[in-house]
């Protein structure tokens, strides 16, 4: 099976340098800096499942790509969807299937108007990565799962192909028949977390300490009805496990969102929180949403981080 890896990042760069590390045909496609990157230092991963060192991995560039691959590992931030899609598109060939692991539904509806739905399925990862000034792979966490499935629910001939593929590799796998549904719940958690953390600018523990724990509790009743409105009603277990987990005393989890905030840098609260917001108008307060309100915290703080940007750059 020929594997395309769709940048070589945090995700993409440990879940593809472990398919390579187990000897499986992968290919990562990459500009021209980090191509050159990876040629000079190898893909390097440090994880406490064991560091990896791959000299030289396999790389191509977008005006290489020719309709061979089997797989297509697409794995980036959401605002770069749109050039990512463009940049793989002559990768795609007639039984070519694409696996992509960026959080919220969004996604799914850009890939099935440029490829067709039959080639897109379901996946999701739980994982925490970072690059560092170097492009070395700093694997965060104790969680390195990568699901997978078709959206239909059935199990397939190439879900069954692709589970003995990457079955092979140093990570948790597996097969889900229900992935739309693990993808809403995830996609819950993840809303009410940014919502929560970045509206109040602190972690869990902090909401909390401050009497928050209402707040938490109501933004993820609004995240819930608006996924058992679509059809996806997050399950009891699941439910529990979030509600303990938002509010926690003591808690230093915080939002990958609210990290990028603090760093100055760009977010996925278009994604996250105002896809979410869209499909949920007709279930939702108006008046009385705190999902719109973190919504407009996080694009009040886009308006002003755009400002500053610009006025850095045009100053003498």
């Amino acid at each position: 099976m020929r594997i395309l890896v769709v940048g070589a990042g945090a995700v993409g760069g440990y879940f593809g340098g472990r398919l390579l590390e187990a000897g499986c045909d992968v290919t990562f496609l990459v500009r021209p800096r980090r191509a050159a990157e990876l040629a000079e230092t190898g893909l390097v991963i440090n994880s406490r499942f064991g560091d990896v060192m791959l000299k030289a991995p396999p790389t191509i560039q977008e005006s290489e790509l020719r309709p061979e691959f089997d797989l297509i590992l697409l794995s980036c931030k959401a605002y770069d969807l749109d050039g990512a899609i463009d940049s793989f598109a002559a990768g795609v060939g007639p039984e070519t299937v694409i696996l992509p692991l960026l959080n919220g539904m969004r996604h799914l509806d850009l890939l099935d108007q440029r490829f067709s739905a039959a080639r897109v399925l379901g996946g999701q990862c739980l994982i925490a990565a970072t690059l560092d000034d170097r492009g070395h792979i700093f694997h965060l966490n104790d969680s390195h799962l990568l699901t997978f499935g078709e959206r239909e629910g059935n199990r397939s001939p190439r879900i069954d192909g692709i589970a003995a593929e990457i079955g092979k590799a140093k990570f948790e796998s597996r097969a889900s028949s229900a992935i739309l549904l693990e993808m809403w719940e995830k996609w819950v958690f993840l809303a009410s977390l940014a919502g929560i953390t970045c509206l109040m600018r602190s972690s869990v523990g902090d909401v909390i300490k401050a009497g928050g724990e209402y707040l938490a509790l109501d933004l993820l009743e609004e995240c819930r009805s608006i996924a058992a409105s679509a059809g996806f009603a997050p399950r009891a277990g699941f439910l529990e496990q979030t509600r303990s987990s938002i509010t926690a005393p003591g808690s230093l989890l915080t939002a990958s969102m609210l990290r990028d905030m603090e760093r100055h840098a760009r977010t996925e609260a278009d994604h996250i929180l105002g896809d979410l917001l869209r499909r949920g108008s007709q279930v939702l307060n108006a008046d009385r949403s705190l999902l719109r309100l973190a919504f407009r915290h996080l694009k009040a703080y886009e308006a002003r981080r755009d400002r500053e940007k610009a006025a850095a750059e045009n100053a003498p």
